[in-house]
């Protein structure tokens, strides 16, 4: 089993190590499983691969990546790379790597652990018991489709031409004009939705389908492909529902939804929104598949730049990134189970990192949290 990491920037390499010293602790249990050994290699990804590389992704990187059985990311990007060319920021890097290693269904748990109602921004008999996972199509939408910028000349009522009527100066009495087009196939849909009605047979059997039908073209045949995809489910119920009202419906009723069904731009708004009803974006895993090469996990979380190097990092995230990794790309349910078992039984003891903290728990360090879990793994395996 070989498994590459990309500790990446900020806060990423400090959460990426705790991963690396779990993965040191299951290591005799993945030998039991018959995988055979566990192999792990570090490579330069994002900002560290800018300075180190010149380059968000360096080919060996990517080399490195496709040979893996897994790959954990950390965190990309930060304010130093901000002012880059969109092709060589930190974030670019990732885009990459997901296309490059077909990586199109971006699973995304959201589970408030028994507890932590007291850190979720929602009234605690709105939020306990939220438990849903958000499937959003990753390599297709806007973020991939053609996009552009050119100068035009100004149309009456712009901007340019007022000031150009008032005689100011304007940018050569020319105005910008950009575009970013969203696109997608009957197939590129697809492929996400059943791996999402698949996904909710296992569950409480509920599909929702998140697009915005009712204004883009785009949209219509998402809802109509999907639809199509239920037909071959006839256990599983399927509702479509707006964007914007699924935005609100998340926030007044989440435990309404079982299992989110979107495209990437409003896959990638509402998982954030999402990840606000667990109380920290320190909690939240992700798993991004394809239909075969490696897996990619991280946390959901971004690199933090601020609290970088303070030890205030919550690694659960990353923890719990590993313990997707242990089930969608090697197939031990047990040993993800017992990640998972872990982190909701030191919760549960009411130890906390900074983002989660409140008064009369018990504050830790990155560090002591990913020690803690480490320790209650090897007590669950004790215990049996």
């Amino acid at each position: 089993m070989k498994i590459v990491l990309l500790p990446g920037d900020g806060i990423g390499p400090e959460v990426v190590a705790e991963a690396r010293k779990l993965l040191a602790v299951l290591a005799p249990f993945l030998a039991g499983t018959g995988a055979g050994g566990l192999e792990v290699e570090e490579a330069l990804v994002g900002g560290a691969a800018i300075e180190a590389r010149g380059t968000p992704l360096p080919e060996d990187t990517l080399e490195l990546c496709r040979q893996a059985d897994a790959v954990l990311l950390g965190a990309v990007g930060g304010p130093r790379w901000d002012n880059l060319p969109g092709e060589l920021r930190p974030e670019a890097g990732l885009l990459r790597l997901r296309k490059e290693l077909g990586l199109y269904a971006n699973l995304r748990p959201v589970r408030l652990y028994p507890g932590l109602e007291e850190v979720s921004p929602l009234r605690e008999e709105v939020a306990r018991g939220v438990d849903l996972v958000i499937f959003r199509e990753l390599t297709g939408g806007i973020y991939f489709g053609p996009r552009g910028r050119e100068a035009i000349q100004p149309v009456m009522g712009s901007p340019a031409r007022r000031l150009e009527e008032e005689s100011l100066p304007s940018e050569g009495g020319l105005e910008e004009r950009a575009w970013d087009t969203m696109v997608y196939t009957t197939g590129e849909v697809e492929r996400i939705a059943e791996r999402a009605f698949r996904a909710a047979r296992a569950r409480r059997r509920k599909v929702v389908s998140i697009d915005k039908a009712n204004v883009l073209e785009s949209s219509r045949l998402w809802r109509e492909t999907v639809s199509r995809v239920a037909r071959r489910y006839p256990e599983v119920q399927l509702e479509h529902h707006l964007v914007d009202a699924a935005a609100m419906r998340l926030v007044f009723s989440p435990r309404d939804y079982d299992v989110i069904l979107t495209e990437n731009l409003f896959g990638d708004i509402l998982s954030d929104l999402a990840a606000a009803l667990a109380g920290s974006m320190g909690l939240l895993p992700s798993a991004s598949l394809g239909d075969s090469g490696p897996g990619l996990y991280e946390p959901v979380h971004g690199s933090a730049p601020d609290i970088a190097g303070k030890g205030l990092a919550n690694p659960l995230a990353t923890l719990l990134s590993v313990s997707l990794m242990l089930r969608y790309s090697f197939g031990l349910g047990h040993l993800s189970g017992l990640v998972e078992r872990a982190v909701e039984e030191v919760l549960g003891e009411g130890f906390r990192t900074r983002d989660i903290w409140r008064e009369g728990r018990t504050l830790v360090s990155t560090e002591e949290m990913g020690e803690r879990v480490r320790r209650k793994v090897l007590e669950l395996a004790e215990r049996g």
